[in-house]
C-alpha cells in the first residue's frame, strides 16, 4: 500500500503519532486537533475500535480508499469522493504577496474564517500541526494555509481558504507557494486534498505544481450508542 493510501493512519503511527488517541488498529487526533482518525483497515474490528475512542454523536472523519459501510451502531454524516493531489517537485515562483506567520493568538479569527468557508476542519489546536501563514488586510485575516497530515517524506497542504470578500487577489496562491516552497526546501512532497467537483481550486493547484494522484473517499461518521 502506498503510505498516502491510508494517510491519517500512518501520520498517527509516524510523524504525528504524538497528537493520537489510541492503539492497535484505530487512532485519532484530540477532538481540539480535529476529527480526523485512521484505522489500519476499514473492517469490523477496525470500526470497532474506532467506536471505543468515540463518545456518543462526536464525529470521526476517515480518508479510505474506497467507500465502505460502517457497522449498525455508526450514523453516516458525509460520503463523497476525495481528490488527492501530489506535487511534481517543480518549484513555483516566488509569492506575489507578502505574509505573516500565524500564532495561537490568531486561531478565534483562523476558525471563523474556516467556519465560512469550508476548505476542512479547524479546531482550537489544529495549528499545533504545522506552520500556519495568512495575509491580513486591514488588520483583518482574509486568506490563510498551513501544514496537516505529516509522514516521513510527505506533507500535506491544508486549510487553504480566504474569505469571499477577498477573493481574486490571488492570496491563495501566494500562501500555498510559500508553503510548497517550504516543504520542498526541507525535502518533502507536498499533497493535499480536494473536493472532486471543485474544479476552481483544482485548476489553481494544477497550476501550483500538484498533478491527480488517486480518488479516495472521504467518510464522517458518528457513534450512535
Amino acid at each position: 500500500m502506498f503510505p498516502l493510501d491510508n494517510i491519517t493512519w500512518h501520520a498517527l503511527t509516524t510523524s504525528q503519532a504524538r497528537f493520537s488517541e489510541g492503539d492497535g488498529v484505530a487512532r485519532r487526533f484530540h477532538p481540539a486537533i480535529g476529527p480526523l482518525a485512521g484505522v489500519s483497515a476499514p473492517d469490523a474490528g477496525g470500526f470497532a475500535a474506532l467506536a471505543q475512542l468515540m463518545g456518543t454523536r462526536e464525529p470521526a472523519a476517515l480518508f479510505l480508499e474506497k467507500a465502505v459501510e460502517p457497522p449498525s451502531n455508526f450514523k453516516v454524516l458525509r460520503s463523497i469522493p476525495l481528490l488527492q493531489m501530489l506535487h511534481d517537485g517543480t518549484r513555483p515562483s516566488e509569492p506575489k504577496h507578502k505574509h505573516i506567520v500565524l500564532g495561537t493568538s490568531d486561531v478565534p479569527e483562523m476558525i471563523a474564517l474556516a467556519r465560512l468557508t469550508e476548505p476542512g476542519p479547524f479546531e482550537q489546536r489544529t495549528i499545533e500541526l504545522g506552520g500556519y501563514i495568512g495575509i491580513r488586510k486591514n488588520s483583518l485575516l482574509a486568506s490563510m494555509a498551513g501544514e496537516r497530515l505529516r509522514i516521513p517524506g510527505y506533507t500535506e497542504v491544508s486549510a487553504v481558504c480566504t474569505h469571499p470578500d477577498h477573493l481574486g487577489h490571488g492570496y491563495a496562491a501566494s500562501l500555498m507557494t510559500e508553503i510548497i516552497h517550504r516543504l520542498l526546501d526541507r525535502g518533502d512532497v507536498p499533497f493535499l486534498h480536494s473536493r472532486h467537483d471543485n474544479e476552481r481550486a483544482i485548476a489553481l493547484y494544477e497550476r501550483l505544481g500538484f498533478q491527480k494522484h488517486a480518488m479516495l473517499h472521504l467518510l464522517v461518521v458518528a457513534r450512535e450508542q
